[in-house]
């Protein structure tokens, strides 16, 4: 998918099979996904991964969690010139919880309330989840950070995919978990809808 920059959706068929049971909606979203997406909205517009404030959550640090083992194995040849690439292929092929990677996501204006004074715009948040697992009958959203410990806003990026692709699916924000990682270290946490209504710095807004 071109949206601006090139994006090479995946997903796992039999993996998608196996581990969506009870999430239809999510496994109907990954299969259909490549012919409905609405290309136009990533050209221009607020971006997930450009959302530069904080929002508070109670996130965990985990060292040595299974998924920063993974990245470590994908990383073995010492290659960190397309990183991202390397442990999302990686994890789709070897790892037995990972369904799909790049998956294009978006949120209209209306879904949330005060949309422009949040995002400076009336235009759709857009954004691509780095990979996506399904674990412990929960809906994982991970963000690959090669320098995971000094990131300032990843907490805010993946929270928006999880609130985006729980808008596109209908499925409740109660069902996803958020994460971000490299190869040493794994934050975590839960999102909650009522995390944009109690923080008090979205006004700061910086595109």
């Amino acid at each position: 998918m071109n949206h601006g920059m090139p994006y090479f959706y995946r997903y796992h068929v039999k993996k998608t099979q196996s581990l969506t049971n009870g999430f239809d909606p999510l496994r109907n979203y990954l299969h259909t996904i490549e012919q409905t997406c609405p290309h136009d909205y990533f050209f221009s517009g607020p971006r997930s991964s450009s959302l530069h404030f904080k929002l508070n959550f109670d996130v965990k640090c985990i060292e040595s969690h299974e998924i920063s083992k993974l990245a470590r194995q994908a990383m073995i040849d010492g290659n960190t010139r397309d990183a991202h690439s390397i442990v999302e292929l990686f994890l789709l092929q070897h790892d037995n919880k990972t369904v799909a990677v790049e998956i294009p996501l978006w949120l209209e204006n209306n879904e949330i309330a005060d949309y422009p004074k949040i995002f400076s715009s009336k235009e759709p948040l857009t954004g691509h989840i780095d990979i996506l697992r399904v674990e412990d009958g929960k809906i994982w959203i991970w963000d690959y950070k090669p320098r995971a410990s000094y990131e300032k806003y990843a907490t805010t990026q993946t929270y928006f995919y999880a609130l985006m692709l729980s808008k596109r699916t209908g499925i409740s924000l109660d069902h996803f978990r958020c994460g971000y990682f490299d190869s040493a270290y794994a934050f975590v946490f839960k999102p909650l809808e009522t995390a944009i209504l109690r923080n008090q710095q979205l006004h700061k807004f910086i595109q």
